[in-house]
């Protein structure tokens, strides 16, 4: 589900979660500035096995991964500029 290759700045939500619902909108003006970053969304109660794998117990919780690598992550809320910061983009 996250793909081995590339940069990808994964968000593990919920949807009944409302912190998470404010962090998608940050994604969504993010996606549209950056174009070499995938953004890939995983539910947590429908994927709870990869939550797991990768240790998710908040949420929204935010992994920058580069070639399956996890480089940073970051727990709960975050700008857009946080974003860029996370996955070193300027």
């Amino acid at each position: 589900m996250i793909p081995e290759e590339g940069k990808v700045l994964v968000d593990f939500y919920a949807t009944w979660c409302g912190p998470c619902k404010m962090v998608a909108k940050s994604l969504e003006k993010y996606e549209e500035e950056i174009k070499d970053v995938t953004v890939v969304k995983i539910n947590v109660d429908q994927h709870a096995d990869i939550a797991s794998k990768y240790g998710i117990r908040s949420i929204p919780a935010l992994f920058f991964v580069e070639n399956g690598a996890i480089l940073d992550k970051h727990i709960g809320m975050a700008s857009v500029e946080q974003l860029k910061e996370l996955t070193k983009v300027n």
